[in-house]
């Protein structure tokens, strides 16, 4: 047996997966919950959650900050969206055409005092603050003088073979009668556009699969032969709307459509309704579609210095600046993708874009090389993805660097981050329930917990030491020892020290620690240096953790080293 004494005052890892147990170079723990890691390497007990406002059903939660002083947290639910103010404050509730199954696909944009929401299956709403209260309303393309409206055409591929016969109609000179050449209309298409013949057409009825009668604001003279030269408005009922939104360059920009998974519509510079395609000035409307081998829906885009695209199978980007309808210079990057099944909106941390991958067991970091050109797409969990149980939302709060993940099973993977110091840590947190939604509005972090059969919006607050009443456990465990390059077969470990900071209450190896009892009295800090346990036993399992520290008191706890005495055999 040998002597050895070994301190650990680095814990800049956070939680590691056992496979890289063997590894002792590496500054983490075999388990981290309910614990942070602190910029200089130490771990403190997380802040506690106090309720904000209670809730009627599971919803998912967003931020909207309307001006400096004034922000809000939207809840949307079934078929409702619940305005709160910063104090909890049901403020107002809007009926919403959205269902619960439908939120984990509307994405969102905020321009100033407005937030543009979009989901395939349903036409774009704004939500904007007016004199009175919120309002709800639909985002409407806008119109000219001659009653045309500013919404892109296009071509689609089971259109390409369709030519139509256009032929006078009884109710009027502005009316024609479509017949196509193959089966092709429906009933959804009552209201959709049409492009020919060089003016917009409205569809105003349906007869059957191949005829509709359309309607256009201008003479027309009924074509000799069949037209090919054709164009359907590119969002519809028929054809889907758009999946993804960003705002770009002071344009307006969707991402893929449920017709059209690959296509990139940007509007005219400052006029965020206008999509006409105009005659290819610098200001005017753009559209891309995304060409490679392989079929890519685009889950998401995001303006960052570069226009980047995030498609199921890979990461683009458009770097032109300004961007103009002559000037695209568009690549894909890396071949990461994204989840395509529900929006995990892409958080910025520290100038870099972090996205979850199509696989969900990646929390990937998108960032330019040094020169600028190229992206790389690193892992920012590769040393902890057994904590990745299928993310359903995330945020990530600037003040704290802390990267929030609720996972389907109800608890939260967190991410402490801090480049500049080295830190980059995962823990989990868990409460007395389940986490459900996540989100940062003004440097506070909000989630939507389930306890029992009660649904609750709440906060975490640094001054709060329990969870709205309820205690809940912490511990940190160590990895298993390693000496001199080789695993240890058997341990005998002496004493453990922990070497804390203002800390009232905690235990090492399942023994509670005795500290001053003047550290209790109302308002005195916590204890601060070190702490000790003794005789903990020899043991031959030594693939479980050497140390323990842990607790479940509603105290402050705070480690910034620990320290094992003891010898081992190889």
């Amino acid at each position: 047996m040998v002597d050895f004494i070994k301190t650990q005052g680095n814990f800049a890892r956070g939680e590691i997966a056992p496979e890289f147990f063997a590894h002792d170079d590496i500054a983490g723990l075999s388990k981290l919950e309910n614990m942070d890691v602190l910029s200089g390497g130490g771990l403190t007990r997380r802040a506690g959650l106090i309720n904000v406002a209670d809730l009627s059903n599971v919803a998912r939660i967003i931020p909207f900050s309307v001006g400096e002083n004034e922000n809000y947290v939207l809840a949307i639910g079934n078929q409702q969206i619940t305005v709160f103010d910063n104090d909890g404050t049901r403020v107002q509730s809007l009926v919403a055409p959205w269902s619960y199954a439908d939120v984990d696909k509307l994405q969102y944009a905020q321009r100033f005092g407005t937030i543009v929401f979009v989901h395939p299956d349903y036409q774009p709403r704004i939500i904007s603050q007016k004199q009175n209260g919120f309002e709800l309303n639909l985002f409407e393309f806008s119109s000219n003088s001659n009653m045309t409206v500013n919404i892109p055409f296009m071509k689609f591929d089971d259109a390409n073979s369709i030519s139509i016969t256009v032929t006078s109609n009884s109710n009027g000179n502005n009316f024609a009668t479509f017949t196509t050449n193959a089966d092709f209309w429906s009933a959804n298409n009552v209201g959709e556009r049409l492009l020919l013949m060089n003016l917009q057409w409205v569809i105003t009825s349906y007869v059957d699969a191949r005829t509709v009668v359309a309607y256009t604001n201008s003479t027309y003279t009924l074509p000799a032969s069949p037209i090919t030269d054709w164009f359907e408005a590119a969002f519809g009922a028929t054809r889907g709307w758009p999946c993804s939104i960003t705002f770009h360059q002071d344009r307006l920009v969707f991402g893929g459509s449920r017709s059209y998974p690959s296509g990139i519509w940007m509007s005219h510079v400052g006029k965020h309704n206008d999509f006409s395609a105009g005659t290819g000035l610098d200001d005017e409307a753009i559209f891309v579609t995304l060409v490679s081998g392989r079929r890519q829906q685009i889950c998401t885009v995001v303006s960052s210095d570069n226009l980047q695209i995030l498609t199921s199978v890979g990461e683009w980007a458009i770097s032109n600046k300004p961007l103009t309808p002559s000037s695209i210079d568009i690549k894909q990057h890396t071949s990461v993708g994204s989840v395509a099944s529900r929006y995990l909106p892409p958080q910025k941390i520290e100038g870099q874009t972090v996205f979850v991958s199509e696989n969900m067991r990646d929390i990937r970091e998108l960032s330019l090389d040094d020169l600028g050109e190229n992206y790389n797409a690193n892992d920012l969990c590769a040393l902890s993805k057994h904590l990745m149980k299928t993310p359903v939302d995330i945020a990530y709060n600037q003040l704290s660097r802390k990267l929030f993940v609720v996972m389907a099973d109800g608890t939260m993977a967190v991410l402490n981050h801090n480049a500049a110091l080295g830190i980059s840590g995962w823990g989990k947190y868990t409460t007395s329930g389940l986490f459900k939604s996540v989100a940062v509005v003004d440097n506070v972090t909000y989630v939507v917990v389930q306890r029992g059969n009660n649904i609750a919006l709440e906060k975490f607050d640094d001054d709060a030491l329990d969870d709205v009443g309820n205690d809940f456990d912490f511990c940190a465990c160590g990895l298993p020892m390693c000496a001199s390059g080789h695993n240890v077969s058997r341990l005998r470990v002496r004493r453990v020290t922990a070497r804390v900071l203002n800390t009232k209450s905690m235990y090492i190896n399942d023994k509670r620690i005795t500290l001053p009892n003047d550290v209790y009295a109302p308002g005195a800090a916590g204890y601060s240096g070190d702490v000790s346990i003794s005789q903990l036993g020899t043991t031959r399992t030594c693939i479980d953790a050497p140390w323990k520290i842990h607790g479940h008191d509603a105290l402050p706890a705070t480690v910034l080293s620990v320290s094992m005495y003891g010898n081992y055999g190889i």
